[in-house]
């Protein structure tokens, strides 16, 4: 009994400095929501974790798209940055060549500069997205599976 009220009175106090929920705290490990099949092939899950703050001036949103699932091209209003902390995809600006990026790559995206990105054939791929702007995708043309297969194929030789 001598114990258990020692005890008592020592933990109690430590409770004072428990963590509190006065805070908005988000998770980029959450899935998030599965997206509308609207502008891209597969199957795609969407996680906006800092969305529409007026302050911050940027948004911050986790994708993860499964093996074999693109987005159509499209471009931003504001630059656009790609944290890949997952899995691999693809990566293409018009003009240029298609790159494969892993998990640890981080690319940028300039404002109004169409692209598109996606997962590999094999891979799921898991990324953050950091960009602003009121309108942040205007969508501009289909990316049809063709062409995304031509793409894995070139890349995987």
């Amino acid at each position: 009994m001598k114990n258990s009220v020692f005890t008592l009175l020592i933990l109690a106090p430590l409770s004072l400095f428990a963590q509190s929920s006065n805070y908005d705290v988000s998770s980029y490990l959450t899935e998030g929501t599965k997206a509308p099949n609207t502008h891209y092939i597969g199957e795609a899950w969407l996680n906006g974790i800092i969305h529409d703050d007026t302050e911050l001036g940027y948004n911050i949103s986790k994708a993860t798209f499964k093996a074999n699932s693109t987005l159509d091209w499209h471009k931003h209003s504001s630059p656009q940055v790609l944290i890949y902390v997952d899995g691999a995809g693809y990566y293409q600006e018009r003009g240029k060549d298609p790159v494969i990026l892993k998990a640890g790559d981080v690319v940028k995206c300039e404002k109004n500069v169409e692209h598109w990105h996606s997962s590999t054939k094999e891979s799921d791929v898991t990324y953050l997205a950091l960009y602003g702007g009121e309108t942040p995708t205007t969508w501009t043309e289909v990316l049809t599976q063709e062409y995304y297969d031509s793409v894995a194929k070139k890349l995987n030789k």
